[in-house]
């Protein structure tokens, strides 16, 4: 029997206290927990919305082999001229063909290879065209004998599970990132995917979803606008271990959601 691969899907990544944890933790989680893989999501990498070319090699140096985004892929300007020199990082697919950049990937490792892939909901948010027709062209062009790991990055948690179970068998695992809230119901559905509604997030745990509470809360009461920055203090690092024999590639033995908590000062 071929051995069964172990990958940590994590959540999104916000700002440097969030690629901080991960920088610290990584190659050391990697080595205890065994895994074979790592895919993050790094859309809230640069100050809390988008990422840069340096910022993505800045988290494949701290171990990450795949990167996601989402709907803050252009938070940061100069991305899109950058996008397509970063090989291990994909966006929505469901992006306006004209967007550079690729909805999934061949990730290619020394010993084994998988795809990661890319989507965005449209339940609550923008730009994007119908999740569930893109995602089976984009199929449909993927090579049927890799595993296939997708994050769908959506506000509602109707949608995410409605695509998950739409898709069930026919990929080894579909994860649920953009609320940075880890819900409790990872499960294998009855096809053999392993889902999660959404993986949580890295980034600090006293706050609003990452952001500083007091703008947000001054937000919240008056309605008036507010820069909402990243918070400070301890982090979180959360996300799900998936594991799969590569002799059925589409079928996931297992899924457990991950949370490593730096302690309070």
């Amino acid at each position: 029997m071929d051995d069964v691969k172990r990958i940590l899907m994590v959540g999104d990544i916000v700002g440097n206290p969030g690629r901080k944890i991960v920088k610290t933790n990584l190659e050391r989680l990697k080595a205890e927990l065994k895994l074979d893989a790592v895919i993050v999501n790094g859309e809230n990498s640069a100050a809390g919305s988008g990422i840069t070319a340096a910022l993505a090699n800045e988290l494949t140096s701290a171990g990450t082999d795949a990167i996601t985004l989402g709907d803050h892929t252009w938070g940061q300007k100069e991305f899109a001229a950058e996008i397509d020199s970063v090989a291990n990082l994909v966006r929505p697919g469901n992006f306006p063909k004209e967007c550079p950049g690729k909805g999934w990937r061949i990730i290619t490792l020394p010993t084994w290879s998988f795809i990661v892939a890319n989507i965005q909901g449209r339940i609550f948010m923008q730009g994007a065209d119908c999740p569930f027709h893109t995602f089976e062209k984009m199929l449909a062009e993927m090579p049927k004998n890799l595993p296939i790991f997708v994050d769908i990055h959506a506000e509602a948690t109707s949608e995410k599970i409605t695509f998950a179970h739409y898709f069930d068998g026919k990929v080894t695992a579909i994860a649920g990132t953009h609320t940075h809230v880890q819900t409790s119901d990872a499960q294998i559905l009855p096809n053999g995917t392993a889902f999660i509604t959404d993986l949580g997030m890295c980034g600090p745990y006293i706050s609003s979803i990452g952001r500083d509470l007091k703008p947000v809360t001054k937000r919240f009461i008056t309605g008036m606008p507010a820069r909402f920055e990243v918070a400070t203090g301890p982090s979180t690092l959360e996300g799900a271990i998936i594991t799969f024999s590569p002799s059925s590639p589409h079928k996931a033995c297992s899924i457990e959601p991950f949370r490593l908590k730096e302690p309070l000062p």
